[in-house]
């Protein structure tokens, strides 16, 4: 699997860069953004952080917003962000255009349904391919943990629970957590998945806890300000499920605060301690 780089900046000693790749997975070119610390210089192998964003982001957005390179440098973490679908000439996106569905909204499943099972198949990606790559081409270990916003804190939490032998520790801001109930989850997990809802099952976070058998410690930010909160977002029932079979999750509400990065930027901190508890 061959890279191209196509940007780098130096950043608390570390490097932020962006590569090209061609996904056999997604059957098209992909981007994706690493920070490595400054460790590697010492020819240190070092943990991977991977954050899976929200809905209409890149990989730009976490890197650009959340301020979580000051940190990860101190700590010896490296963060990789992947897109959040698949892109480029070919690639089906939602025929009216909308913000939830097609491009920039993967959601973070592996699509059945055409023309998005040509593309759509950011859940293989995320979980096989993308880590595959980054450990054949940087000074990483296998030590892995994931994270993510919004979207991305749904796939983060949906993909740990479904691996839990592949991730030390997963956290989320302001997850999608009960996608089989809400009108973003019903939109894209109907158009990618088709109609029958207990195909959903396997992408829902909720559902998943109440079966879990084998957890991954858990920390879960979500702002009490958020707009999304009571329609898209359900925290509520996403407690509920932990509680119900003494799920290692901590749910924190947080006073006042949005569906914005400056929420994450606010609490990035806590979550990259958080993991590191357990990665390094």
């Amino acid at each position: 699997m061959t890279i191209e780089n196509v940007s780098w900046n130096k950043s608390f000693g570390g490097w932020h860069k962006q590569y090209t790749h061609h996904s056999a997975v997604l059957n098209c070119d992909m981007r994706f953004a690493i920070f490595l610390p400054p460790h590697i210089a010492q020819g240190t192998k070092v943990p991977v952080l991977y954050w899976l964003s929200g809905l209409t982001c890149s990989d730009e957005n976490f890197m650009q917003k959340a301020g979580a390179q000051r940190l990860a440098a101190e700590l010896g973490i490296a963060i990789v962000t992947p897109d959040t679908s698949p892109r480029g000439e070919g690639v089906a996106d939602d025929p009216e255009g909308a913000y939830d569905f097609g491009l920039g909204a993967g959601f973070y499943v592996n699509a059945t349904q055409a023309p998005w099972n040509r593309h759509y198949r950011m859940y293989d990606y995320v979980v096989n391919e993308l880590p595959a790559l980054i450990e054949e081409h940087f000074p990483v270990s296998d030590k892995r943990a994931i994270s993510g916003h919004s979207m991305g804190g749904h796939g983060a939490l949906m993909i740990a629970l479904r691996n839990p032998s592949r991730y030390s520790s997963v956290s989320a801001f302001s997850p999608i957590s009960n996608p089989v109930n809400c009108p973003w989850g019903e939109k894209a997990l109907g158009g990618y998945l088709g109609d029958d809802r207990t195909t959903w099952l396997q992408y829902d976070t909720t559902e998943l806890l109440k079966h879990n058998q084998q957890p991954v410690p858990a920390l879960v930010d979500q702002g009490t300000q958020d707009s999304f909160l009571e329609e898209q977002l359900k925290p509520d029932s996403l407690a509920e499920a932990a509680q119900s079979v003494d799920y290692p999750l901590e749910l924190r509400m947080q006073e006042g605060y949005d569906h914005s990065y400056y929420f994450i930027a606010s609490f990035i901190d806590d979550h990259l301690r958080f993991h590191a508890q357990y990665l390094l």
